[in-house]
């Protein structure tokens, strides 16, 4: 019986399929790893512009804040050991995630799913219960290795889960939870910081472990991809889920071209040395530049130090942990946008209009700023119309961020790889991010201490050269079928000259497989 593939117009294969509750349901289980990351993200900022957790643990960034009212308001949280507990997470992502990609490889998506939610768990509870300065950064670190398993393993958990033609919408699930858990964060700090007695802060941060249940109990019931199945040798059992994920009893087409590229996959025994073949050049250069570029947007500027930054720039405490709570809502409500479009947009013009609408914030954001502050730092009393000018083109500048680079730098990674460097690239991918995250945390105060203003106009230069990098070299991937996603670089003008004829980055021609099975031309 001929296979159920169907060449479509441009000669690409449509598998059969639909959206089955039981795909829905999975994918938003698994979307929940992103919950981890994003209440990390927005705990870190609010808890770090608490007096209390201030006065206990960084007596020197407090005396800054309350006691010398003519401190350079630029440079009031400049602290090596404040910005230490807040990047070394992200020291502690980059070195799990490379471990993560053997796990995810060899022993399915979803253990590493539940490494992740099991070690974030312990550091969750370590930093709630903290006394001294070196529980809360050994925390930090736990809560880092769990992330790193938990980016490495989703969005490839999603992307091969989803049928392709609602891949983008599914996998942006998972920024969808990062964008929640940022809000439910900053909901909490805003409400924890009210507390009498000051210990509000051991609740935001041993809050950490309700996320982490979610991630851990939900890997023990999810099913695992039938990719990940194939590449463990269980063909009969990813065939019988195929179907039941796809929801029709036909799919000869695609298993047998996920059989081709696992075959392929399980012939290289090392796919990090294999990523620098040059067939892989234009995996390998995405893989580097898109999360690279994510964190030079500046958006973690943004999302990490929100209080700290409106604080910064003349608002109360109160005040700031509250603006901060309006910007994680424009979040999500800009992610659900993200998650309409991008099936029906495509990938590159969400892109691009993230960035130019970044951009023009970016420069609006400095110019206010550098109008009120100059360069010494001292605004004097700021008018209610300028706060409500910042906060709303920081708005803008998020809503910007969030339907493009926010969930499109996790999307197009994980879909563009061929299976066998997959597990692999999706760990440069993370490793990246991490590195370009841990360093901007590390140096943002300091900088923000030295360039003042003039730091959102390095952000700007960055979202410009990133939108021509787009613009010149990144195909678009809407509607293409995971493991046929080779033919996007064979008819790029660019890349296709580092992709032979007749390879579609996986070695084989999908639609082609061993078997010789015809597909049905429509």
């Amino acid at each position: 019986m001929a296979g159920g593939g169907f060449v479509v117009g441009d000669g690409q294969t449509a598998y059969p399929g639909k959206l089955t509750p039981f795909v829905l349901f999975t994918c938003v289980v698994a979307a929940m790893g992103g919950l981890i990351f994003g209440y990390d993200i927005g705990i870190s900022g609010g808890v770090t512009s608490m007096p209390s957790f201030l006065r206990r643990f960084f007596p020197s960034v407090y005396r800054k804040q309350q006691e010398d009212a003519t401190t350079n308001q630029y440079c009031q949280y400049d602290s090596p050991t404040l910005t230490l507990f807040t990047s070394s997470l992200y020291l502690a992502a980059l070195i799990s995630s490379l471990v993560a990609s053997t796990v995810t490889r060899k022993f399915g998506r979803r253990l590493s799913m539940l490494f992740g939610g099991i070690l974030f768990c312990a550091g969750a509870l370590i930093n709630g219960f903290a006394k001294h300065v070196w529980m809360l950064i050994v925390g930090r670190i736990l809560l880092g290795f769990g992330i790193g398993f938990a980016n490495q393993s989703v969005p490839l958990y999603l992307s091969e889960m989803a049928p392709y033609k609602y891949r983008g919408a599914l996998n942006i699930g998972f920024q969808l939870s990062i964008t929640i858990g940022i809000l439910v964060a900053e909901v909490l700090n805003y409400f924890f910081a009210k507390i009498k007695g000051g210990w509000g802060w051991r609740l935001s941060l041993g809050g950490a472990v309700v996320p982490a249940l979610i991630i851990t109990l939900g890997s023990l019931v999810l099913p695992d991809t039938p990719n990940s199945m194939i590449e463990r040798g269980k063909h009969e059992e990813a065939k019988t889920k195929l179907r039941r994920i796809r929801g029709v009893d036909d799919v000869s087409q695609e298993f047998d071209d996920l059989v081709q590229a696992s075959k392929e996959s399980q012939s290289i025994e090392h796919p990090w040395t294999n990523l620098l073949r040059r067939k892989y050049r234009p995996h390998l250069t995405m893989a580097i530049m898109i999360p690279f570029f994510q964190q030079l947007t500046g958006i973690n500027v943004i999302m990490f130090y929100a209080p700290v930054l409106f604080n910064t720039i003349g608002f109360t405490t109160d005040a700031s942990l509250m603006s901060a709570v309006v910007t994680g809502s424009v979040n999500v409500a800009a992610t659900l946008v993200s998650i309409y479009g991008v099936d029906k947009w495509g990938r590159r013009f969400l892109f691009l209009e993230g960035g130019t609408q970044m951009l023009i914030c970016q420069a609006v954001v400095a110019a206010c700023i550098g109008a009120k502050f100059g360069v010494d730092g001292t605004p004097g009393e700021l008018p209610k119309w300028y706060a409500i000018v910042v906060v709303t083109f920081i708005c803008i500048y998020v809503a910007g961020f969030a339907w493009s680079w926010g969930p499109l730098g996790w999307l197009v990674p994980s879909e563009i790889f061929p299976l066998e460097i997959r597990s692999a690239a999706q760990s440069i991918t993370v490793s990246v991010n991490m590195i370009f995250t841990f360093i901007i945390a590390q140096i943002f105060l300091t900088m923000l201490c030295h360039l003042k203003f003039g730091l959102f106009l390095v952000f700007a230069f960055f979202v410009v050269v990133m939108s021509i990098f787009v613009y010149l070299f990144l195909p678009e991937t809407k509607g293409i079928p995971i493991e046929e996603m080779g033919q996007v670089w064979r008819s790029h003008w660019y890349w296709s000259r580092f992709v032979e004829d007749g390879e579609y980055g996986n070695g084989v021609e999908m639609g082609k497989s061993s078997s010789n099975q015809g597909t049905k031309h429509v």
